[in-house]
């Protein structure tokens, strides 16, 4: 071999020695100086797992499906949620179906008319036979005389007396007033004062009066006004009395006098108690229609007659003109003062006077009976009344008539200051 090839044969083996301790160098983290490259071998790790991370991952999930795991711990039960209230039953849904035919309602029959009783006749055909020749209030003297005073006293006084008692009595009021008429025992008199009240009441008020028989045992206020059939009674009308009844109905059913309408407490004969029940109906439907109202009660301590004199706006009491009578009043007056102070303040005593030879001081009387606010009117004996019968008030005398006029016009005061 030449020169020339063995030299070029030895710089090809020197090039390749380099070459390889270059690549040694490196494996073994070295530099060219040989010092060890702990930095230079975390690099190249970090730059092999950059450029093999798919690996790395599927390194992972082979080693953790080799690995077993401890199960995770039990979670707790969640809570039991609150008990709901009870299921409601449903109404089971109906298919539709055609729609049902509307129903007319039947229409309401009418109510049916109640039974007319049968008319009974409580004045005897032939009373009129009996009684006679009824005589005038007062004497033919008597007479003369009232005419002569009126002749020579002062007409302006009388007149002015006269229009007092008539503005008294017809005095306006917004609802009806009731006017309870009773007494302490019977025979005082009290059916012929509910019949002075009623016709003068009819005579000078221009709104309907209304006479209520509340006595249904011993009353004799039919007779008084002179009705001569009844068909209806008290208790019969409070079985049938509505509300929607107009005044036209209600007067169907009673029986008219002379400037009023007369609700009789029987027919014509002795019939059982009138009840507090019935009474406080018919009082209570007919005040509407009537301006005033005279109920001739029974005598006391009747239960009706305390309930009418406690529902009454005034209160009239029959006193006969004696002393007894006198004295029993009084305790009548005593008894209603302790029920009720102002009951006194609306109560008038009737005194009546059934002989012309009554004696009685009346001056003695007023002053025992005048308590509390009540008021005594003397009712004078008159001749036309003493048989019994009709009150026929052109047969009255003058001075009955007059006092019946004061007491109405007491009484009605009284009832229109009433609450």
């Amino acid at each position: 071999m030449t020169g020339r090839q063995e030299h070029g044969a030895n710089g090809a083996n020197e090039a390749n020695a380099a070459n390889r301790a270059d690549r040694a160098d490196r494996a073994n983290g070295t530099n060219g100086d040989g010092r060890e490259g702990q930095a230079g071998r975390a690099d190249q790790g970090r730059r092999e797992r950059a450029g093999d991370w798919q690996g790395e991952v599927l390194r992972e999930m082979v080693s953790s499906a080799a690995v077993p795991h401890p199960p995770p711990p039990a979670q707790p039960a969640p809570p039991a949620p609150p008990s709901a209230p009870p299921s409601v039953p449903t109404v089971p849904t109906v298919p539709p179906g055609p729609a049902p035919a509307p129903v007319t309602p039947a229409p309401r029959p009418a109510p049916a008319a109640p039974p007319a009783p049968l008319t009974a006749h409580p004045v005897a055909p032939d009373r009129e036979r009996a009684l006679g020749r009824v005589r005038q209030g007062d004497p033919a003297t008597r007479r003369a005389l009232n005419a002569t005073r009126r002749l020579l006293s002062s007409a302006a006084r009388d007149t002015e007396l006269h229009a007092e008692t008539a503005r008294l009595i017809q005095q306006p009021v917004t609802t009806g007033r009731q006017i309870a008429v009773t007494s302490i025992r019977g025979g005082a008199g009290k059916s012929t004062v509910a019949a002075l009240l009623g016709l003068t009441y009819g005579h000078y008020r221009s709104d309907p009066v209304l006479a209520v028989e509340a006595d249904a045992i011993l009353g004799t206020l039919p007779h008084r006004l002179g009705a001569r059939e009844v068909r209806w009674s008290c208790a019969d009308l409070a079985r049938i009395v509505d509300p929607s009844m107009r005044i036209t109905d209600v007067t169907g059913y009673l029986v008219p006098f002379p400037g009023g309408w007369l609700l009789p407490g029987s027919r014509g004969a002795v019939d059982g108690p009138l009840d507090m029940q019935s009474y406080w109906t018919v009082t209570t439907s007919l005040r509407r229609f009537f301006g005033t109202t005279v109920i001739d009660c029974e005598t006391l301590p009747a239960e009706v007659a305390r309930l009418a004199l406690a529902t009454a706006q005034a209160r009239v009491l029959v006193a006969p003109a004696t002393v007894e009578g006198v004295d029993t009043t009084r305790w009548v007056l005593d008894w209603a003062s302790g029920l009720d102070a102002g009951m006194l303040a609306a109560t008038v005593v009737a005194l009546v006077h059934a002989s012309p030879d009554m004696v009685l001081d009346e001056g003695w009387a007023v002053e025992r009976l005048e308590v509390g606010g009540a008021r005594v009117v003397p009712m004078p004996y008159d001749r036309s009344l003493a048989a019994g019968g009709e009150v026929r008030t052109s047969l009255l005398g003058q001075g009955l008539r007059q006092a019946a006029a004061r007491l109405a016009a007491e009484a009605m005061d009284r009832a229109v200051r009433a609450r």
